[in-house]
């Protein structure tokens, strides 16, 4: 399951809630594995974030886009970060978790696309395909999607626009 990390990635900040998420990655690697024979391409890792994007999608919609605030635990799914001095451990913790706040109040069609370049490191053609939509529609909402994280944190941090 080498793209299991980037699937729960993408999931977790759709549905915005670790449970929910862990049920979209299982349903869609359900839905992959049944639907395997129909996969076209070597882009195997698109072709999986593209069933995680969809299932996401149709959950959000049959729950009513319900917002989920369940916090993300970045020392459990960040990966591993190197030890510093407690003052600087508490400000990178700081640091991250404005930036989360951020990408979590941005809406799903902006919020998805960051975290897929930002986050997954997926390239621009692959996130049209995997969300469906021309790349221009890619670079316009990545665009919209910085300058409204820059507005966000640029009140946050006091320093105006």
């Amino acid at each position: 399951m080498p793209h299991l990390d980037a699937a729960y990635n993408l999931a977790r900040w759709m549905t915005r809630n670790e449970a929910d998420a862990e049920d979209m990655v299982q349903e869609a690697f359900l839905r992959a594995y049944r639907f395997y024979d129909n996969a076209r391409g070597d882009n195997c890792r698109g072709w999986l974030l593209a069933i995680v994007r969809n299932t996401c999608r149709t959950w959000l919609q049959a729950h009513g886009a319900a917002e989920h605030t369940t916090s993300f635990d970045e020392q459990l799914h960040g990966g591993a970060r190197e030890q510093t001095a407690p003052d600087a451990a508490l400000l990178a913790k700081a640091d991250r978790e404005i930036v989360r706040q951020a990408i979590e109040d941005l809406p799903l069609e902006f919020r998805e696309v960051i975290v897929l370049r930002e986050v997954e490191g997926v390239a621009y053609k692959d996130i049209a395909e995997i969300a469906g939509i021309p790349l221009g529609t890619v670079m316009s909402r990545l665009a919209r999607a910085r300058q409204r994280l820059h507005e966000y944190l640029a009140r946050r941090l006091g320093n105006g626009v």
